[in-house]
C-alpha cells in the first residue's frame, strides 16, 4: 500500500485485493490507473462491508469525474468483503504530479526520480 493513502485496519486486512481492484480503474485521458496516479487519498472499510473511498482528481473539469467513481465502485464489489461503496470527491488537498507512483511515472514517460 502507498504510503500516502490513510487506510484503516480493516481495509489494510484485504488491501492488497483493493489495490488490485483499484489498478483496473483507469484515468480515460491519461491512459494510467487511479491508483498508480495518486488518486485515492484515503480507504476505509467497516465491520458491516462498507468501503468509503476519498479521491481527487487532476482538476474540476477532468472528464472522468463522472465515470470513475461508479468504476471504483462496481470494481470493489467484486471483493467478498466489500457490500457497497461509498466515493467521496476532494478537491483538498489537491492533487500535484508528484503523486503519481514511480510505476506511473515510468509508464507514463516521466523520469521516476
Amino acid at each position: 500500500m502507498r504510503e500516502d493513502i490513510k487506510i484503516n485496519d480493516h481495509a489494510a486486512r484485504i488491501g492488497d485485493r483493493i489495490i488490485e481492484q483499484l489498478q483496473t480503474v483507469h484515468d480515460h485521458e491519461i491512459g494510467l490507473d487511479i491508483y498508480n496516479l495518486g488518486f485515492i487519498y484515503e480507504i476505509n472499510l467497516d465491520e458491516e462491508g462498507h468501503c468509503e473511498i476519498v479521491v481527487t482528481f487532476t482538476g474540476i473539469g477532468c472528464d472522468c469525474i463522472e465515470a470513475v467513481p461508479e468504476e471504483i465502485k462496481w470494481a470493489l464489489l467484486k471483493l467478498d468483503e466489500i457490500n457497497d461503496v461509498t466515493v467521496n470527491i476532494v478537491w483538498s488537498p489537491a492533487w500535484k504530479m508528484t503523486r503519481i507512483s514511480r510505476f506511473g511515472r515510468i509508464a507514463l514517460g516521466i523520469n521516476p526520480n
